[in-house]
């Protein structure tokens, strides 16, 4: 077996914001391992500022890892432990490299029948007309849960935005959930979970920055509306202290994005931590490439987590990757009758 890797550019159609920025590209590195029996690939997705291993040296790991492909699955794991992205980009590789096709690493009836995953529609921070043209794209689009970024204009002007959907549409008909981004300080964002709790909300991601566990604490324990933990996780490797963060903070819900925690292995490890404290879960992608989102989602359709995914990225950009995914009334399917544009793999990741 061989292992090399490549870089890829991938452009959005239209600028994304979030409270650390406004997105129009979004770097990932495709791991890619050939042999005689054919192929397998891996997306090694860092987000550059929020992974932890977004660090001068990560083209210098990938190229270790393929050095040392020869070491297996498991071993490189272990061993690229500060390297969350690349850990998940080995495990869609040598899943990708042993299946019988390389993009149906997780048989289920997702793929095999087309049976969707339930997700959410995201909207993106912007102004607030951009704001409000996006909810009701998504509206339109047939989604029953809606995911709003927050953070970026001015928190009126957001709750106003709120307002306009709960003026047409109950708890029961649409479910929102907020993500700050860990954008509110800690001094104002009780203060803010009250006024957004008047929405009623199925949950907020990360109001605080992460890292400061006693106010988080704090803020889970007298919250009037679910909080979830999204970037609280990154850079929590050791099963230890993953116990000891949820046993501390006992958040509501806990939010995975596999390529910001140790791909699939990384993730289990914080499901059944959750579960043991009774915490909520989900699943989302991390802006991946349609490689990195088909292995996230057949992995995620085995879970048989009913709750709604975040798994409606894939397009996001001008030059992803034609495959059998496609988003349709609120749900994502893998439509066996669409077929992954092999040419395009071949060009840009082998």
């Amino acid at each position: 077996m061989r292992a090399s890797y490549k870089k890829f550019i991938l452009n959005f159609k239209r600028p994304s914001g979030t409270s650390r920025g406004v997105l129009n590209q979004k770097e990932t590195w495709f791991l890619i391992l050939k042999g005689e029996q054919g192929y397998g690939i891996g997306e090694c997705g860092i987000l550059r500022g929020l992974s932890i291993d977004d660090v001068p040296e990560y083209e210098q790991k990938l190229k270790w890892t393929c050095d040392n492909i020869h070491l297996g699955r498991t071993k490189l794991w272990y061993a690229l432990m500060d390297f969350p992205s690349i850990q998940f980009g080995v495990e869609q590789a040598f899943i990708s490299f042993e299946s019988k096709e390389p993009f149906e690493l997780f048989p289920s009836p997702f793929t095999t029948e087309s049976i969707p995953i339930d997700i959410n529609g995201l909207v993106w921070m912007g102004d607030e007309s951009y704001m409000h043209e996006q909810i009701q794209q998504k509206l339109a689009d047939g989604f029953s849960c809606i995911k709003m970024k927050i953070g970026a204009i001015d928190f009126k002007s957001e709750m106003a935005l709120l307002s306009s959907i709960r003026k047409k549409y109950n708890k029961d008909e649409i479910e929102l959930r907020v993500d700050a981004n860990g954008a509110f300080k800690v001094e104002e964002a009780m203060e803010k979970l009250n006024i957004l709790s008047q929405y009623d909300l199925h949950s907020i991601e990360q109001p605080i920055k992460q890292g400061i566990v006693s106010e988080m604490k704090s803020l889970c324990a007298n919250t009037p509306l679910p909080i979830a933990l999204d970037e609280e996780l990154i850079g929590v490797t050791n099963v230890t202290e993953k116990d000891t963060l949820l046993k501390t903070i006992r958040p509501h819900f806990i939010i995975l994005k596999p390529s910001l925690v140790g791909g699939f292995k990384g993730s289990m490890e914080w499901i059944r931590t959750a579960e043991k404290y009774d915490i909520g879960w989900w699943v989302t992608s991390a802006l991946e490439s349609n490689i990195g989102l088909n292995a996230i989602a057949q992995w995620t359709a085995t879970l048989q987590n009913n709750l709604p995914q975040g798994l409606g990225t894939g397009s996001l950009y001008t030059n992803n990757i034609d495959s059998p995914l496609t988003v349709e009334n609120g749900k994502i399917y893998y439509q066996k009758d669409r077929v992954w544009d092999k040419t395009k793999i071949e060009q840009i990741c082998i």
